[in-house]
C-alpha cells in the first residue's frame, strides 16, 4: 500500500489579514524557516497531522496581487505555478472584503483549488456586517470559512476542509472566467487560441491567466512569450495595440487599468449579494482612534511617548530577571574558578566563554522584553500608522512610505533585525529607493547592536537610560535619513514613486500571540549567542591568547612577582607596607596580562589600530571587540567581556578604594573585581567616559554591518553595493565619531 502524501497548502493573503496568526496558530512552534529557491526571501513553512493526514502549509509572503512587479508577488507566484501546491487557504479580512477578495480573484483566475479563509469575523460583526457565506461561495465557486485566527475559532472547521478538498477527485486547477467587456473578451479569445497552439508551458500556466498577463504587460509573461513563442508574439501584439488605442480613445484609461476596474466591478456586485450592512450608524473605532492619532499635531509626539514608554517598559520589566542571570553567570565563573586545574581550557571557559558569550546571554531578558513591546505594537496595528506619520518625512529625503516598514524591522524602534529589513525593501518598484533603504537600513537600533548599547548606558547613564536609549534611537533615524538624501542627490538620484498604505484596523494583541512572536525572536537570538557567537568568540579569544609573551619578558615578570611574593612573606600581619605590597602584586599580574593581551594576535592588530582609533575615544582592547563585530554586532560585547577578563587598566587597579582597608579585606575586593560586571569594569577604568561612550555607541550603530547582512545585501542588489555598504558605513562611522568626540573634548565634555 503506497504511502499518502502530504497535503501541501499554499497560505496565502494580503498583508495586515492575519495571515501569520492564522499560521502561527496552525503550526505553533513546529515552524520552519528557510529560503525559496534562487533567492533571498524567507519561507516559513511547518508539517502537522490532523485526521490522520499530514497537512504541509507553506507560508507565502504577503501581497496585494499576482504581479510580478515586487520581489514578493513574484515568488509568490513562482511558488504556485512551479510547486503546483494542492491548494491555497486565501486568508481574507472579513471587515475590508471586496478589497481583499481581489487577490483570491487572481488566484481563481489562474485556477488554483482554494479556501477562502474568512478571517477577522468577530471584526466584521462589530461593524454591523453580515456575510452570506452561500452567496459568497456560488459567487467565486470556492468553499468560505469563517474564522477569528487569534482565538482559534473555525480553525479546526478550516481543517476539515482542507482535507475534504484536498481529496475531491475534481481538484483540479480550473480557472474561473469573469467577463472583461464585449472589446476585452474579444481580443482575449483571439490571443487565448494563438496561446493554445503555441510551445508555451501550458502544463503549468492556464493559456486563458498566459493571455489576461500578457494583456496586462506582465513583464515576466512578454519576456516568457517573446522568448519561447516569438511568432505569437508577433501575432498577438497588433491585437494588444488595436486594443489599448480604442480603450485610450474611448475611455481615456489604460488597458490594465480597464482589466483592473472590471475585476473590482465584479467583486463590487459579488459584495452587494452577499454582504449586507445590519448598522449603518454605528461610528468605527478605528477612524476614531486614528482622527487623534495620526492627527498631524498629535502624531508626532504620540510616536515618540510611544518609543519611550517602550524603552521604560524594558528597563523596569527586565531589571529583575537580568540580576538573575548577573548572578548565575558570576556563579559559574566562581565554580570554574575553585573546581577547574589552571591551563588553557580554563582560561577558554572563564575568559571566553563565561566573561563572553556570557555577556550577551545576560542580556537575553531585555531583549525578550523588547520584542513583547514590539509584538504589541505590530499586533495592535499601530505599527503600519508608523509609516503613514513618517511618509511625508521620508518624501523630503528622498524615500518612500514603504521605507519606513523596512527601517521599523530593521531595528527603527529597537529590536529589530536589519536582514529582514533589507528583505522588507522587495515591495519597492522603484529600484532607486529600494537600494537606497537597503544601504540605511543597517544604521537601525538592531537586536544585535542592543547589548552593548544597553551595557553601555546602564554603565555610564544609569540615571536616564530610557532617555539616552530613545536619543540614540531618534540619532538613528537622523542618520538613516540624511544618509539616504546624500545617496538618491549624489548616486541615485529620481523622484521618489507614489505612496499607497492599507491601515488595518486596530485590534487588542492576544497574550499567546504577544508571547509566541517574543520567543521566537529571542529564542533566535539565543541560539545566535550559542553557535556563531560562541565560535567567533572562541576564534578570538585565541587570536587573543596566543602567541604568548616570549620568555624573557615572561620571565622578568614572574621574577617580579616573586620578589614581591617573598616581600609579602616577609611581613608581618597587619604591618603598613602589606597592603602597599599586595596592591604592587595585582599591579604586577595585570600588568603580565595586559602585555600577553598586547602581544597576541589581536591585540598587534588592535594596537596597530590604536592611533586612529585613540582619536574617537578607543583604545586597542576596544578595537579587537569591533573587528569581531564585523562577524556579528553582538560579539563587540562578548569580545569586550573576554579582554576585560584577560587584562585590566593597571593603573586603575593600583589605586586603594580605600586607605584603611585591611589585607584580607583587599583580597576580597580583588575577587570582587573579578566577577565585577563588564558595565562596571568599563565605568572604573580612566581611559573611559561618558564621552567614550557615546563615540562606541555611535560607531557600533552605524559601521559595516554584520557579516550575514553583507551577505544578503550582496544577493539583492548586487556585489558591488555590498562592498559599498561594508567600507563605506565604516568611513562614515570614523568622521561622523571622530567629530562627535574631538567636538566633545574641545567643550571639555570627556
Amino acid at each position: 500500500m503506497s504511502e499518502v502524501k502530504p497535503i501541501v497548502v499554499a497560505l496565502a493573503g494580503n498583508p495586515n489579514a492575519g495571515k501569520t496568526s492564522l499560521f502561527n496558530r496552525l503550526t505553533g512552534l513546529r515552524a520552519h524557516v528557510g529560503n525559496y529557491p534562487g533567492v533571498t526571501v524567507e519561507q516559513k513553512w511547518g508539517q502537522f497531522e490532523h485526521k490522520g493526514r499530514t497537512i504541509k502549509v507553506v507560508d507565502l509572503p504577503g501581497t496585494y496581487s499576482l504581479n510580478s512587479y515586487s520581489l514578493d508577488e513574484r515568488v509568490a507566484r513562482d511558488f504556485i505555478i512551479n510547486e503546483r501546491p494542492d491548494l491555497v487557504v486565501d486568508v481574507v479580512d472579513s471587515s475590508n472584503l471586496e478589497r481583499n477578495l481581489y487577490l483570491t480573484l487572481q488566484f481563481l483566475e489562474l485556477g488554483l483549488p482554494a479556501i477562502v479563509t474568512l478571517n477577522m469575523m468577530d471584526m466584521a460583526e462589530a461593524k454591523g456586517l453580515n456575510i452570506n457565506l452561500k452567496k459568497l461561495e456560488q459567487g467565486l465557486g470556492v468553499t468560505a470559512v469563517p474564522i477569528v485566527a487569534t482565538q482559534g475559532k473555525g480553525v479546526e472547521v478550516l481543517l476539515d476542509r482542507i482535507i475534504e478538498v484536498a481529496s475531491e477527485p475534481e481538484a483540479q486547477w480550473k480557472p474561473i472566467k469573469i467577463s472583461y467587456g464585449h472589446d476585452i473578451d474579444e481580443a482575449i479569445k483571439q490571443i487565448q487560441s494563438r496561446v493554445e497552439s503555441s510551445t508555451l508551458p501550458l502544463d503549468r500556466m492556464p493559456a486563458r491567466w498566459l493571455t489576461l498577463k500578457y494583456l496586462e504587460s506582465d513583464p515576466a509573461v512578454e519576456k516568457l512569450i517573446s522568448a519561447e513563442a516569438p511568432a505569437l508574439s508577433a501575432s498577438a501584439a497588433p491585437i494588444k495595440t488595436r486594443l489599448a488605442g480604442h480603450l485610450r480613445t474611448t475611455l481615456d484609461d489604460d488597458l490594465d487599468g480597464v482589466m483592473t476596474d472590471r475585476r473590482y466591478g465584479f467583486l463590487s456586485g459579488l459584495n452587494r449579494q452577499a454582504v449586507t450592512r445590519v448598522r449603518r450608524d454605528k461610528r468605527e473605532i478605528s477612524d476614531a482612534i486614528d482622527r487623534v492619532l495620526l492627527n498631524r499635531l498629535i502624531a508626532p509626539f504620540f510616536f515618540l511617548a510611544v518609543v519611550y514608554g517602550l524603552y521604560q517598559f524594558t528597563f523596569w520589566a527586565s531589571e529583575p530577571a537580568v540580576g538573575w542571570l548577573e548572578s548565575f553567570f558570576e556563579f559559574l565563573g566562581e565554580t570554574t574558578e575553585n573546581n577547574m586545574a589552571d591551563g588553557p581550557l580554563k582560561n577558554l571557559i572563564l575568559e571566553g566563554l563565561i566573561g563572553g558569550v556570557g555577556g550577551v546571554l545576560g542580556f537575553a531578558p531585555l531583549i525578550a522584553f523588547m520584542f513583547m513591546g514590539i509584538s504589541i505594537l505590530e499586533d495592535s496595528g499601530y505599527m503600519a500608522r508608523v509609516a503613514f506619520i513618517l511618509d511625508r518625512i521620508f518624501r523630503a529625503f528622498g524615500l518612500h512610505g514603504n521605507s519606513v516598514m523596512a527601517l521599523v524591522v530593521g531595528g527603527g524602534i529597537a529590536g529589530g533585525c536589519a536582514i529582514p529589513g533589507v528583505m522588507a525593501t522587495r515591495t519597492l518598484r522603484d529600484p532607486k529607493e529600494r537600494i537606497a533603504t537597503i544601504l540605511v537600513t543597517p544604521f537601525m537600533t538592531c537586536g544585535a547592536k542592543l547589548p552593548v548599547f544597553l551595557m553601555l548606558v546602564a554603565a555610564f547613564f544609569s540615571e536616564n537610560q530610557a532617555l539616552v536609549m530613545m536619543g540614540l534611537t531618534s540619532f538613528a533615524w537622523l542618520i538613516a535619513l540624511v544618509s539616504a538624501k546624500l545617496l538618491r542627490t549624489f548616486l541615485l538620484p529620481g523622484e521618489p514613486a507614489p505612496f499607497v498604505l492599507e491601515l488595518p484596523p486596530y485590534r487588542m494583541p492576544t497574550v499567546s500571540g504577544v508571547l509566541l512572536h517574543a520567543w521566537e525572536r529571542t529564542w533566535s537570538y539565543i541560539k545566535k549567542a550559542g553557535t556563531i557567537i560562541v565560535a567567533v568568540t572562541i576564534v578570538i579569544w585565541l587570536m587573543m591568547t596566543f602567541p604568548s609573551l616570549p620568555e624573557d619578558r615572561q620571565a622578568a615578570f614572574d621574577e617580579r612577582a616573586a620578589a614581591v611574593e617573598a616581600l609579602i612573606a616577609a611581613e608581618p600581619e597587619g604591618s603598613a607596607a602589606l597592603a602597599a605590597l599586595e596592591e604592587e602584586k595585582t599591579a604586577v599580574k595585570l600588568e603580565a596580562d595586559s602585555a600577553t593581551l598586547r602581544n597576541s594576535l589581536a591585540g598587534r592588530l588592535g594596537s596597530a589600530l590604536e592611533p586612529l582609533s585613540r582619536l574617537i575615544g578607543f583604545d586597542w582592547r576596544t578595537n579587537i571587540a569591533l573587528v569581531g563585530g564585523f562577524a556579528a554586532k553582538e560579539v563587540v560585547l562578548s569580545t569586550l567581556g573576554t579582554s576585560y577578563a584577560m587584562s585590566s587598566d593597571a593603573g586603575a587597579a593600583s589605586q586603594p578604594d580605600d586607605d584603611s582597608a585591611t589585607p584580607a579585606e583587599e583580597e576580597e575586593d580583588e575577587e570582587d573585581a573579578l566577577i565585577r560586571s563588564l558595565g562596571a569594569k568599563l565605568a572604573s577604568d580612566p581611559a573611559w567616559s561618558p564621552l567614550a561612550a557615546v563615540s562606541l555607541m555611535v560607531f557600533v550603530l552605524i559601521y559595516a554591518p554584520c557579516f550575514v547582512t553583507i551577505v544578503v545585501i550582496g544577493k539583492e542588489i548586487g556585489a558591488k553595493w555590498a562592498v559599498f555598504s561594508l567600507l563605506a558605513s565604516t568611513v562614515y562611522a570614523y568622521l561622523i565619531c571622530l567629530v562627535i568626540f574631538q567636538g566633545g573634548q574641545a567643550l571639555g565634555l570627556a
